[in-house]
């Protein structure tokens, strides 16, 4: 018994029910983005320049690499001006589309000018962009642990699109240093990032794969 998976067995990592944890995360998740929205205009544009800042600081040259990001929802961190001066430094920037319901991302390629179109929850995804597989994934948080593990929105779209991309990128999670949280109770599908990055600090947790 002790050799079966433990969310088979209706068990989460640190065995608590996979019932509680899902009822767990839907009110911290609903928590975190209340917060988040709470911010005001002016401080989130300042917070998310800073976070512009530590990207830079992580990734470093970005010419000829393909990059995901991904249009600001909920408050999010807006970091659509680094990804122009990224787009300008010679990177292919993308946008991630949600194709199906329990189907994986696909990454189509942007540039500030070209068309979008309205897709999930109304977040705008290009319409005419080429797929592409990115070198580098950006993935925004509702909210994260010291162990790199991102908490999202609930559909499960960025795990199961990272558990089947090969060769694996490099997966950042940015969020504001206030949606830092004890832990996620992380699941066995749950995949860390390689680093979170935020207004105040660059995370490399201990799960940093090297």
């Amino acid at each position: 018994m002790h050799e079966v998976d433990p969310s088979y067995m209706g068990f989460s990592p640190d065995d608590r029910p996979v019932a509680d944890v899902a009822a767990w995360r839907l009110n911290e998740r609903k928590r975190l983005i209340e917060e988040r929205k709470c911010l005001s205009s002016v401080n989130r544009e300042n917070l998310s320049r800073s976070i512009a800042l530590n990207l830079d600081d992580v990734l470093g040259d970005v010419t000829r690499k393909v990059i995901s990001l991904y249009w600001p929802f909920l408050g999010e961190p807006d970091l659509r001006g680094w990804m122009s001066a990224a787009a300008t430094r010679g990177a292919t920037c993308s946008l991630p589309v949600v194709v199906g319901k329990g189907q994986p991302l696909v990454f189509r390629t942007w540039r500030f000018g070209e068309p979008l179109e309205r897709g999930v929850w109304n977040i705008p995804v290009p319409s005419q962009g080429k797929e592409v597989r990115p070198d580098i994934v950006i993935a925004p948080v509702v909210g994260f642990d010291a162990d790199g593990f991102r908490l999202g929105y609930g559909g499960g779209f960025f795990d199961r699109t990272l558990a089947l991309l090969q060769p694996s990128p490099l997966v950042v999670g940015v969020g504001f240093e206030l949606q830092k949280i004890e832990t996620i109770h992380p699941l066995h599908h749950d995949i860390p990032m390689d680093y979170i990055v935020t207004d105040v600090a660059v995370h490399r947790p201990s799960t940093h794969r090297e």
